[in-house]
């Protein structure tokens, strides 16, 4: 029991450990563990509080070593929740080192535990580390499933603090779904619980996500505010490897509003930062951002080291974790041999890239920078081939950048296809974008394309007017190689005349409705390309779009005019006066909810009638646009109905016609960007192999060997060698070397099928090889090196397993980084007709047996059976009948084996003294959920258990295949009666 005093000083530093205030946690905390009188229970809490001021801190060793062993290593009684307290803070170690496989199963066990203590808070600290580690590899959908759960439990518990934490990492997989506004109102309420618990190291955190956010949203001006006050509170309060995550989005944002001075300045101060835990995924992204400034400023070489330095990083940051962080390097890489001139490199890196499964972002940039390498080199049939490609999957809404530097490209196509003024509009929709989005250095590439175009057509003036605003922003970034191609383009004019026909042309007006009918895509875009391209048309001196709201005149968007100008328009259009002027042209584009939308234009002389006649068209074609960008706002994808789920090849070798397997197939594809070990589990027959392949199929690995090993096929003797391999002379037999499974499955995947029978002495040789991707032959002194994935699977439970002591449980837990379940056929019996019809197809093909077909009572009894085979049964019986039928005849119940068929007899004939069955009970339960049936099946084999064994509570856990203890813990959850606990001790 502690005394009154160590409660009194407990509480100091808990409330420091709140405000995020380590120094002064330690100062109180560290003269405690020098006291001899210290009991077990009160050393741990110190322990634990002084190991999580040290983490604020960021000095992990001095966490590590004030820990000191893990909780599995103790001997003495400790309660749970000090356990889990323990195995949080041992996991915490293990994610900022960089082994996030190591710890999700530490922090597993951190939640085990917590769980059996039922503290809410421990619970939910749990879930919220094991979020942050699934953040780590990738895997938004886990991590959004272990954020929901640590809300809960930490508004339960009452801890502001890291509730503040769970909404600001929310936030981040929000953002990355494209929910702005969800991320950004979760990182509202973020700030006012740092700000209510005063915890500004949190709120340092919270506003360097909103800067993130707005930063996704292009909002760059108002991002930089918020960088620059994150910088501010780190500097104050928070540790240095947040400040070093603080300057690299500050110098990310001044990259992209075009302050490369000042970009540098904090990128290199992030650099500079010294912490013990300075995360080598930071330093990457600083490099990866370094690389961006020298590929604009032309210093190709600089660029490329830093790429290099980038990936050195990466690739020393985290154990089996996503390669997320490799997509950006590989896309700049290809980016910097394009503009080298480098274009076959160009081509083979952004092809290469796609080809390694780069998420679509990625993939898509780096399909544009092959069509532009391949554009360049004249080869235009595959570039448009590329851009067709960009076209089938780009949604210009959740890409907007992309879909400009689409534009771009499409207009470099068109320009070396002789249709100048198609590729003026393209380059002009291209730069009004990107000066929409605030990219500045984009955009002026954008302006030196249309003014090179321009120059060639001999349009001086225009050109010269794209070329100077170009060469301004380039000047100012110091871009020299771009700076070169405008004074090219500039040469061009001294050639050519003053011609301005290139967008004044008859053959141009469908170029600019296609300009109109893109920008419909992004209703920010129509305003602005509707004012552009009326005035484009009419070669006007102004254009205004406005809005007559009921609190007076909104400008939208105005071209050559200020705004006072744009405003006095705009009321002269209202009152009508300015329709009468010769030079003058208004027409209605909309109107929303704030009110009628109109668009007018001003020349600088009279407006001939065919000028007035292009000007309505294209305002038609404008009101188009408005109406459309209305009708997407309101639509909305229709759910497709339950129930009418067709059969689907989703992955290789992998069908789904139910919303159970559903899941597992997203499971499944969630894990296509990282190389952690993953665990299937399911009944016999259920396809866990079937998984395993499809996750094999979808990783990195795909192109190298997967395989398979059944761990029940050898003994305890022989699988340590057919495992790790073995020396010639090891043991008797062994007349020559052996490399082993794992080995022989080196760069690719080794699945480890039913590993819950693998003979415990080999089962640390496994663990260590997990743990340190390194193994020992038999027979060998050294240690190798492998490079192998491990899949496993298993249909035992690997919990009770470990309770009994025939499994590892550390081993458990490195296993079970990711968890996949397949359920049983019975439990997805919606796919019995889509797989019977299948397999029938199948085996009569093989069989040669054409036109065989199933009866309506053959599927009835196959959705009655209980399927203890699973898919696998199912597949052989159908087989079987087949073979045995007669081509063109249609199978009925009376071919099907025994035991299926007196299914019927069994549900007629279930009913008796004792009453129905515990499967009958289930049928009779309409509108239950899954969980709900499955626990009334449980309860019903229980209690006919407990009534064969007349309530013997040791005979009724052998019935059911259980441990006394496991019987009683399900008595216990199932709210069943539980009087007989003294007999789990005598019995």
């Amino acid at each position: 029991m502690a005394s009154p005093s160590l409660h009194a000083v407990l509480a100091r530093a808990g409330a420091a450990l709140e405000r995020g205030r380590g120094p002064e946690a330690v100062q109180v905390l560290a003269p405690l563990l020098r006291s001899a009188a210290l009991a077990r229970g009160d050393e741990l809490a110190i322990r634990c509080a002084l190991a999580e001021a040290w983490l604020l801190q960021d000095e992990i060793d001095e966490a590590a070593a004030v820990l000191g062993r893990t909780p599995d290593t103790f001997r003495d009684q400790v309660s749970p929740a000090r356990i889990s307290a323990l195995w949080r803070l041992h996991g915490r170690i293990a994610s900022v080192r960089g082994d996030q496989s190591r710890a999700i199963a530490l922090h597993s066990r951190a939640l085990k535990h917590a769980e059996s203590a039922h503290d809410a808070r421990a619970i939910g600290l749990a879930h919220f580390e094991l979020a942050r580690c699934y953040g780590q590899v990738g895997d938004t959908a886990i991590v959004r499933e272990h954020l929901t759960k640590a809300s809960s439990a930490l508004h339960a518990a009452g801890d502001r603090r890291h509730l503040a934490l769970v909404h600001s990492l929310s936030s981040v997989s929000l953002a990355q779904a494209g929910r702005y506004t969800e991320a950004m109102s979760a990182l509202k309420q973020a700030e006012r619980l740092a700000e209510r618990v005063q915890a500004d190291d949190v709120l340092a955190r919270v506003v360097g996500n909103q800067a993130n956010v707005l930063t996704f949203e292009h909002r760059y001006e108002q991002a930089l505010t918020l960088a620059e006050r994150s910088v501010v509170l780190h500097e104050a309060h928070g540790s240095g490897h947040g400040l070093a995550v603080a300057l690299a989005t500050l110098g990310q944002i001044c990259i992209r509003l075009g302050n490369l001075v000042r970009a540098e300045e904090a990128l290199h101060r992030a650099l500079g930062v010294r912490s013990p835990i300075q995360s080598r995924e930071t330093a990457g992204a600083v490099y990866d951002s370094l690389a961006q400034i020298h590929l604009i400023q032309g210093d190709y070489e600089a660029s490329r080291q830093c790429l290099e330095r980038a990936r050195e990083s990466y690739g020393a940051y985290g154990k089996q974790a996503s390669h997320w962080y490799d997509w950006s390097v590989r896309v700049l890489l290809a980016r910097l041999a394009l503009r080298q001139g480098a274009l076959d490199e160009a081509v083979a890196q952004a092809d290469d890239t796609v080809a390694a499964g780069a998420p679509t972002f990625d993939a898509l940039q780096a399909t544009l920078i092959a069509a532009e390498a391949l554009a360049t080199d004249g080869r235009l049939e595959a570039a448009e081939a590329r851009l067709k490609q960009v076209a089938e999957q780009l949604a210009p809404r959740s890409a907007p950048a992309i879909w400009a530097e689409y534009l771009r490209i499409r207009g470099l196509l068109h320009e070396k296809g002789n249709r100048a003024p198609e590729a003026y509009h393209d380059y002009a929709q291209s730069g009004t974008l990107l000066d929409l989005l605030g990219e500045r250095y984009l955009a002026a590439r954008s302006r030196l394309a249309i003014g090179r175009l321009l120059a060639h057509a001999g349009a001086r003036t225009m050109a010269q007017r794209h070329l100077d605003a170009a060469a301004a922003v380039f000047q100012k970034l110091r871009a020299t190689r771009d700076l070169f191609d405008t004074e090219a383009a500039r040469r061009l004019l001294s050639g050519f005349g003053t011609g301005e026909d290139i967008i004044a042309q008859p053959d141009a007006d469908d170029a600019l409705v296609r300009r109109i009918v893109e920008a419909a895509e992004l209703p920010e875009l129509l305003d602005r390309e509707t004012a552009a391209t009326l005035l484009e048309a009419s070669d006007a001196m102004a254009a205004v779009v406005f809005v007559n709201t009921a609190n007076g005149i909104t400008i939208v968007e105005a071209i050559g005019c200020e705004s006072d100008t744009a405003l006095e328009h705009a009321r002269g259009a209202l009152e009508g006066t300015l329709e009468k002027r010769p030079n003058a042209f208004v027409a209605p584009l909309w109107r929303d909810t704030e009110g009628p939308r109109a668009v007018l234009v001003i020349g600088s002389t009279t407006f001939g009638y065919p000028t007035i006649r292009r000007l309505r068209m294209l305002a038609a074609v404008a009101r188009q646009g408005f109406a459309l960008s209305a009708a997407r706002e309101r639509s909305s994808a229709p759910a497709s109905p339950a129930g009418e789920r067709a059969l689907e090849p989703v992955l290789p070798g992998f069908l789904c016609a139910s919303a159970v397997m559903s899941r597992v197939v997203d499971q499944i594809q969630r894990l296509q960007t990282n190389d952690l070990n993953v665990l299937i589990t399911g009944e016999s027959g259920t396809g866990k192999e079937l998984v395993a392949r499809a996750i094999h199929m979808g990783s990195h690995r795909s192109g190298a060997l997967f395989l398979p090993y059944n761990c029940t096929t050898t003994g305890r003797d022989l699988a340590d060698s057919q495992l790790f391999g073995h020396r010639r002379g090891a043991f008797t037999g062994a007349v020559a070397d052996s490399p082993g499974l794992v080995r022989s499955a080196a760069g690719g995947t080794l699945f480890l099928d039913e590993i819950g029978d693998l003979p415990l002495d080999v089962q640390p040789k496994l663990l260590r090889f997990l743990e340190q991707s390194e193994i020992m032959p038999v027979g060998d002194s050294r240690p190798i090196k492998v490079d192998v994935r491990v899949i496993a699977a298993t249909n035992a439970d690997l919990e009770q397993r470990v309770t009994e002591g025939r499994f590892r449980e550390d081993l458990y837990y490195r296993l079970g980084v990711i968890r996949i379940h397949v359920p049983p056929l019975r439990e997805r019996r919606e796919e019995i007709p889509h797989l019977a019809s299948l397999f029938l197809r199948e085996a009569a093909e093989r069989l040669s047996k054409p036109d065989v077909s199933l009866g309506t009572d053959v599927l009835d009894v196959f959705a009655q059976y209980w399927w203890p085979g699973n898919v696998r049964q199912l597949k052989n019986e159908i087989q079987r009948i087949v073979a045995m039928s007669a081509p063109g005849r249609a199978i009925d119940v009376s071919q099907l084996s025994p035991e299926i068929v007196a299914t019927r007899v069994n549900e007629l004939a279930s009913t008796g003294a004792a009453g129905p069955s515990p499967a009958t009970r289930l049928q009779r339960a309409p509108g239950q959920t899954l969980a709900a049936a499955v626990e009334q099946v449980e309860r019903d084999l229980i209690q006919d258990a407990l009534m064969s064994s007349s309530g013997n509570i040791s005979e009724a856990a052998r019935l059911l295949g259980l441990t006394r203890r496991g019987l009683y813990l399900k008595l216990k959850r199932l709210g069943l009666d539980t009087r007989n606990e003294a007999d789990l001790m005598v019995d």
